[in-house]
């Protein structure tokens, strides 16, 4: 077993399928942004689920960034799996963290400064958002004295799986109870599904070139990330195609409307 690659092409192959996972993975932000302009209006997106998808993105950012740059953290962590694993953070999962938190912004930068309608971030948001932060600089701290940054960055790999857990529930609870997913994109769900398997397919072939899993547990958050990835957007595109379907494109000029509730209790509509 090498650090290297043991075959040319496998090892090709592994920056093809990444990159392509990272474009895939980066273009599924845009079809929900420009469908906002579209209709200036938010309607239809739920904000927990973006406030949610920030920390997930922030924390994912962190790990990645910190282990793919820095020989210290590099070193614990072949301390830890053997000199011989190679490291499994790839350049485009660094890129694709990057851009996912610029996008992740903007988004909820277009969610004031359009049409909102009645939705707001829960309470149950902010207190998860505040108790992931808040522990995130406990660990920090107690991390400082022994420079313990590879168990650190772990607790951030660990903060995006959770996150990528609990991100899509408010957006699919939303989608059933208004019996639409009118203001939801589905292309950025389609492209979000291509990322995932292809983020697992890329982990595949470097598992198959080194003849090991390490990889597949030396980087949870990653294995994780990918199969709670297909999950919810298997279920989105059910909803979407199966469940809720619209008659109309969602990328017309002209949208369905959505029921909403009015503050005497009766049902409005809006767009």
């Amino acid at each position: 077993m090498s650090s290297s690659w043991n075959s040319v092409g496998l090892g090709v192959l592994y920056q093809v399928i990444g990159w392509v996972a990272f474009f895939a993975w980066s273009f599924s932000f845009y079809p929900q942004v420009v469908l906002n302009y579209r209709r200036k209006s938010v309607v239809g997106l739920n904000f927990d689920f973006l406030v949610l998808n920030f920390t997930k993105h922030s924390s994912y950012l962190i790990y990645n960034a910190a282990l793919f740059f820095s020989p210290f953290i590099q070193k614990q962590y072949h301390d830890k799996f053997g000199d011989k694993e190679m490291i499994p953070v790839a350049a485009n999962d660094v890129a694709f963290s990057l851009h996912a938190v610029a996008l992740t912004s903007f988004t909820l930068y277009q969610v004031f400064i359009y049409e909102r309608g009645q939705q707001k971030v829960s309470k149950v948001c902010i207190s998860i958002t505040a108790v992931v932060w808040s522990a995130a600089i406990v660990c920090l701290i107690v991390a400082w004295p022994k420079s313990d940054w590879l168990w650190l960055i772990d607790v951030f790999n660990s903060i995006q799986v959770g996150m990528t857990t609990v991100k899509y529930i408010p957006q699919a609870v939303m989608n059933f109870k208004r019996k639409s997913t009118v203001g939801w994109s589905i292309g950025n769900i389609l492209l979000d599904l291509t990322g995932g398997v292809l983020n697992f397919g890329q982990m595949g072939v470097q598992a198959i070139d080194q003849h090991t899993l390490v990889n597949f547990y030396g980087n949870i958050g990653k294995t994780l990330l990918s199969l709670e990835t297909v999950f919810f957007d298997l279920l989105f595109i059910i909803q979407h195609y199966v469940l809720y379907p619209v008659k109309r494109d969602e990328n017309d000029s002209e949208y369905p409307v959505l029921p909403v509730q009015v503050k005497d209790g009766k049902d409005g509509m809006a767009v």
